[in-house]
């Protein structure tokens, strides 16, 4: 009785379950076994994401392409003949490519195809094409994720989404100017990493900017390099929903009298709603202190450099004290704890705990 009920009076509530169960794949893979009727609700679930997991036996990719239209078949037959590989295609109970939501991509010769479903792209080692201007024919599209690519390949990207991920890949503000005030309110997620912490965001200040002028809805951001300047403390403390913050800085021609200054303003503008702070330079060690006593956001995982001595130590003990949010502390060079004296660093303990940098989840 329960499994009938489940099964045709309380669809939603199935819906909701496999919901539930999306990260779960071999939950997921069971669910399908137990009938024809899970086996349909489960299999697009299943294959919203193939290329995440299977990595190791890729079988689901002849599925994919056993399910795609004839005239798709033909040209990635194609395709496979020009590299001397003959494949002949089943056909599948599923049309598996209409249940696509996330794609990584090589190549993107099959990608008109699933412009109405295709959420998620994950662009990685790739020349500027022509190709890619199919991208903006994706209704549905949120997140783009682009790593190691050139800086010609972000200048065709036109539409509204919510994540935008930038990995070792030379960064253009006048570029990327034009993308974030494209999706504007709607971007909750950035991420600029430069090609390497020694090479400048090009007219960085012009990206700082836009970001505040267009994107005060960001939650999650992460910026590296970038300059430790009023500037980007004024971006800051404009984020106002703003719970993850991961920033590396350089500190040219700042005066340590400033750089104190600068700290101490940096931490009184962090906002409410920070749970997340990831300041793990080097420079920043004689201020940890100043940053502690003046920060009255609610963090609950603060990353570091290092945690080596009695002043910074009292102050981050009084900032568990006043705050009692704090959960974990995360450490660079975690064998500079056995420096502290052990009183000390039994009563940084007793308030929060103390793990190595890779230990901390982000969990958002």
């Amino acid at each position: 009785m329960a499994s009938k009920i489940l099964m045709n009076d309380m669809p939603e509530l199935m819906e909701n379950i496999f919901k539930n169960l999306n990260k779960d794949i071999y939950s997921l893979y069971s669910c399908a076994l137990v009938s024809r009727h899970w086996c349909k609700m489960s299999i697009p679930f299943l294959w919203q994401d193939p290329f995440s997991f299977n990595r190791r036996s890729p079988l689901f990719i002849s599925n994919y392409f056993s399910s795609l239209g004839e005239y798709e078949k033909t040209i990635l037959k194609e395709c496979l003949e020009e590299r001397g590989i003959n494949e002949e295609f089943s056909k599948t109970l599923f049309d598996y490519a209409r249940f696509l939501k996330v794609l990584e991509l090589l190549s993107l010769k099959t990608l008109k195809y699933q412009k109405n479903s295709l959420q998620e792209v994950v662009i990685q080692d790739c020349s500027f094409s022509a190709e890619y201007k199919v991208l903006n024919n994706c209704k549905n599209l949120e997140t783009i994720r682009i790593k190691c690519c050139d800086t010609e390949l972000m200048k065709i990207l036109d539409y509204k989404i919510s994540t935008l991920e930038v990995f070792d890949t030379p960064i253009d503000a006048q570029t990327m100017a034009l993308i974030l005030e494209k999706a504007g309110i709607l971007l909750q997620r950035l991420i600029v990493e430069s090609i390497s912490m020694y090479k400048d965001i090009l007219e960085e200040s012009l990206l700082l900017e836009t970001i505040k002028s267009f994107c005060p809805n960001i939650t999650y951001f992460k910026i590296r390099p970038t300059d430790f300047s009023t500037q980007l403390l004024e971006l800051i403390g404009n984020l106002h929903k703003l719970q993850f913050f991961s920033v590396r800085c350089y500190i040219n021609n700042i005066s340590v009298e400033e750089l104190k200054i600068r700290v101490m303003q940096f931490s009184k503008i962090l906002p409410l709603t920070l749970q997340y702070l990831d300041l793990r330079d080097i420079w920043l060690e004689p201020y940890i202190d100043i940053l502690l006593n003046h920060c009255q956001a609610p963090l609950k995982k603060l990353l570091i450099d290092r945690l080596d001595n009695e002043k910074n130590t009292k102050a981050l003990i009084e900032f568990c004290v006043r705050t009692r949010t704090l959960n974990y502390v995360g450490v660079y060079e975690y064998s500079d704890l056995d420096d502290l004296d052990d009183n000390i660093r039994k009563e940084v303990e007793a308030n929060v705990e103390l793990v190595p940098i890779h230990f901390i989840d982000v969990g958002c």
